[in-house]
């Protein structure tokens, strides 16, 4: 099987070249296939990226560290290629741990490499100095250090080896490292990249095939829920006619979002993003099958979104996460699409009348099911009720859209914004931190210009990184920015109150962003009001150049998901 990173070089010159190793490394780089990185320049890493931008690699230069870093992971996660971010040593690294966490719990493919202090002492204590060792590896990153010129270049092999299967993986590169001649042979031709990468295809064992088999033949109402991990597998179509074959309904994790969209008995998003529709149908499941799930709090609402005294089918291609946090009777240790397969060629087939889920009036129910109906909108004279604000968005934004999501309460948008699947939408909660939105939208809208790829922020993510307004400005990154302004720390606000603590250190003042913006070249507005909103509907329906909405919301209106996680607190005390 061939890797992305798989490359036939066509040499120009049998001559070998003396050269700094970090020309060499950058012709590596780009030998491999590599058109752009990411990263903040430093003193130990400008020669560096200086040298990778002039041979023909872009370097894309953020104004923080942690956003570098969100924004290789945003392209790994938008194209499947490796992110490469490039930072500097000592103080640098120190600011890119959080964005160097973030990466690591993604497992997108992600490669960082940071200076680091020359080896040995040379002119003097380093004030720079900073153990990265140490703090990788506590922190569980792949970590490769390069100790001499000639072993640089196998070491970014090794680095680059150690994403191969997914993951984020760390280089050191000393800057007497860097600066130390070393031979290149004369191979800095044109690259040709192999063949992608295909999923991991692992059959499950027949004995795990046939209990699962037999449970969905006893059941009547089976229920699949899907994940991230059935996308990656390609495994949409199989299961699709899995369940036709059982009459089973169909509903996805919040990563595998839409995956499913145009199915008839898609039940959207199980969990604190579901809707009443899905909800009642979930309700009825004897059977449960996941897949390429991990079952965790949002997805099972701490145990109180799937009906629990039901079998469950748990399949996934590793066996960490089955039975972790949600029981499973029965593991298919498999990829999603060979297991969905085999369960087809297992089952019996079921006759119309046998399949009480796959009912015209259950279709209907879920085609026309209307998601305003489930709440009374909150607006106030100078405020929009978010759900709201989430329901014009969708249908004044274009369709063909990446949806880039930061954290915070306003994230109970999501229900309301469609998208065409797994790979239009981005969220950015694996560390469940604010701030790592705005460069991941970034790197997401480079690695896919042919989408409109739209930024979903709370004000307290983008006074984290409003830096990055330049950066989008400066090299020419299109992208639409929804600031969800509650003016506050909404999620925050919404935890004090619901203890009866005060809120006031929650709430801030009504700030309008745009003019801010607007000094960096954006169209920028303020909006109070869905009719403002709708003003702005040609402008949103093709944007040119970068654009932000200030969208002024009632930081009344609380997530479904807080009051999960209170409720959750209450019946373990």
């Amino acid at each position: 099987m061939s890797s992305p990173d798989a490359i036939v070089v066509h040499p120009l010159t049998c001559a070998s070249t003396l050269m700094p190793a970090y020309q060499a490394l950058a012709h590596d780089i780009k030998s491999r296939g590599h058109t752009r990185v990411f990263g903040l320049m430093s003193d130990d890493t400008a020669l560096f990226v200086t040298t990778l931008d002039s041979i023909g690699v872009r370097f894309y230069g953020a104004r923080h560290e942690n956003t570098a870093i969100a924004m290789a992971e945003g392209y790994a996660a938008a194209t499947g290629e490796l992110g490469i971010a490039i930072i500097g040593r000592g103080p640098a690294t120190a600011n890119a741990l959080h964005g160097a966490m973030y990466a690591h719990r993604t497992g997108s493919r992600v490669l960082l490499i940071f200076g680091a202090s020359s080896l040995g002492q040379v002119g003097g204590p380093d004030a720079k100095e900073f153990n990265a060792t140490g703090v990788f590896q506590a922190a569980g990153l792949k970590t490769f250090i390069a100790a001499n010129p000639e072993g640089a270049r196998r070491m970014l092999d090794n680095a680059i080896d150690a994403t191969s299967a997914g993951g984020c993986a760390s280089l050191l590169l000393p800057m007497n490292v860097q600066l130390g001649l070393v031979e290149y042979p004369g191979q800095m031709g044109v690259p040709t990249p192999g063949a992608a990468a295909q999923p991991r295809r692992t059959a499950g064992r027949p004995a795990a095939i046939e209990a699962a088999a037999a449970i969905l033949n006893r059941s009547r109402k089976p229920l699949f829920v899907v994940g991230l991990g059935a996308h990656r597998s390609a495994a949409r179509k199989a299961i699709e006619q899995l369940a036709d074959k059982v009459g089973a309904v169909i509903a996805t994790t919040l990563k595998g979002k839409d995956l499913f969209h145009d199915y008839p008995y898609h039940l959207g998003v199980v969990g604190s993003f579901s809707h009443a529709a899905g909800r009642r149908l979930i309700d009825q499941a004897d059977c449960i099958v996941a897949f390429g799930a991990s079952l965790n709090q949002r997805t099972t609402s701490y145990g109180t979104s799937l009906p629990l005294n039901v079998p469950l089918i748990h399949v996934d291609l590793s066996a960490a996460p089955i039975g972790r946090l949600f029981h499973a009777d029965v593991a298919v240790i498999a990829d999603a699409r060979t297991a969905a397969e085999q369960l087809t060629a297992a089952v019996i087939k079921r006759a119309a009348s046998d399949k009480p889920f796959h009912t015209a009036e259950n279709c209907r129910s879920l085609a026309e099911h209307d998601l305003a109906s489930e709440f009374q909108s909150a607006h106030t004279p100078r405020t929009m009720d978010p759900r709201s604000l989430a329901i014009e968005l969708d249908r004044l934004l274009p369709s063909n859209r990446n949806a880039v999501y930061d954290a915070g309460n306003f994230l109970q948008v999501i229900p309301y914004i469609s998208g065409l699947g797994p790979d239009h939408i981005k969220n950015t909660v694996d560390f469940a931190s604010i701030g790592m939105g705005f460069g991941t939208a970034l790197g997401f809208a480079c690695g896919t210009p042919d989408r409109t790829t739209v930024l979903f922020v709370g004000d307290g993510g983008f006074l984290m990184t409003m830096g990055e307004l330049e950066t989008a400005a400066r090299e020419d990154i299109p992208l639409v920015i929804v600031v969800i302004n509650d003016a506050a720390y909404g999620a925050e606000l919404h935890f004090l109150k619901m203890r009866d603590m005060p809120v006031s250190k929650s709430v801030f003042a009504d700030i309008d962003f745009a003019p801010v913006a607007q000094a960096f070249g954006f169209a920028a507005y303020t909006v109070r009001t869905l009719d403002e909103l709708r003003k702005l509907a040609p402008m949103l329906l093709s944007p040119e150049g970068p654009i932000l909405l200030d969208c002024k919301v009632n930081a009344s209106v609380a997530a479904g998901y807080h009051t999960e996680t209170f409720d959750h607190e209450r019946r373990k005390s």
